[in-house]
């Protein structure tokens, strides 16, 4: 009786464990640049970064806290405050995310950083404060620019908003702008063995795959008169539109899972995602509807808040799964 008494309690524990443990938030601080920022989506607003769409690739049991912020290098971040204020809330178990490049090869000395030298103690400096706290940092290198023609002012467009070189003739292979801004993060992640993630590589394979006029759909490229806010168009190799953000943040976050084995078991991958806060592929659940292939198999994540159960069409396999602060009206 003893024993089975024992038994009991032992197994009881397990739960209570297991319990707790799926219960825990896993929480990732994100720093970089405007490729990775949350954006402003007042009045129709279309850019977006790739951290700003990344909640929708990790069970709720995951917060994103993305403090990247326009325009900054890994310089300009720390100079400014912005990285103490994230080490003042990093505590155990907390993973960084870091992501500089595009703003440190700018010529203004508030943001420049040279390769091998100002550039990896910066970023030695986010590894070495957020293993301080008890937290795991996580390197990643740039991502790609959409450059496929040899374009002498492609890291001054990023400020810009802008393509200066579109009368050049475009290629097939994408042309390298970052040069050993991308070698640092990997060299940084060996010497000290935190993970890295070639995120360059990845959009590089991304963008370079869909050619010179399909890439154009990840990024902030429209005709004059396409959206109503830009009435004179754009022409942005740099900065994601909503689609192109969606897509590079599933991607890295795929590869986040492979390279953090602990957060494997958080990844997860929808079609489509809705979030009345702009974090989503689509503000609301008709325009995702409208989206899905007929006769296609669709997952939508719906995102927090309250949500009138819409009619799915007869020609349309869609199933909605409700994130934790989700719920039909």
């Amino acid at each position: 009786m003893r024993l089975v008494k024992y038994i009991f309690l032992a197994v009881a524990g397990i739960l209570v464990l297991s319990a707790f443990k799926s219960e825990q938030k896993v929480r990732i601080f994100m720093i970089g640049d405007s490729t990775m920022a949350n954006k402003d989506v007042s009045g129709g607003k279309l850019e977006r970064g790739w951290g700003m769409m990344l909640k929708n690739f990790f069970t709720d049991n995951v917060i994103v806290n993305n403090h990247a912020l326009n325009g900054r290098s890994s310089k300009s971040f720390i100079a400014e405050g912005h990285w103490q204020k994230v080490v003042e809330q990093i505590r155990p178990g907390d993973y960084v995310f870091i992501q500089f490049g595009h703003n440190d090869e700018k010529a203004d000395t508030l943001r420049h950083t040279d390769p091998g030298t100002s550039f990896d103690d910066n970023l030695r400096r986010f590894v070495n404060e957020t293993r301080r706290k008890g937290g795991i940092p996580v390197l990643f290198n740039s991502v790609v620019r959409r450059t496929f023609a040899d374009s002498k002012t492609a890291v001054e467009d990023d400020d810009r908003r802008d393509n200066s070189s579109n009368y050049l003739a475009e290629g097939d292979t994408l042309v390298d702008t970052h040069g050993a801004y991308l070698l640092s993060p990997r060299n940084v992640a060996v010497e000290l063995d935190v993970p890295f993630v070639d995120a360059n590589k990845i959009t590089h394979d991304l963008e370079e795959g869909l050619g010179p006029d399909g890439s154009k759909k990840l990024h902030m490229w429209y005709r004059p008169g396409e959206v109503e806010y830009l009435p004179d168009g754009r022409q942005d190799n740099t900065h994601y539109n909503v689609y192109g953000a969606y897509i590079v943040a599933g991607l890295l976050a795929e590869a986040v899972a492979d390279e953090v084995p602990e957060l494997k078991d958080y990844f997860r991958h929808y079609d489509m995602s809705v979030a009345n806060d702009g974090s989503g592929l689509y503000f609301d659940l008709q325009s995702a509807i409208d989206a899905a292939e007929p006769g296609r198999s669709v997952t939508i994540l719906v995102g927090d808040g309250e949500w009138a159960k819409p009619s799915i069409p007869k020609n349309k396999k869609i199933k909605f799964v409700l994130s934790a602060g989700a719920k039909w009206l």
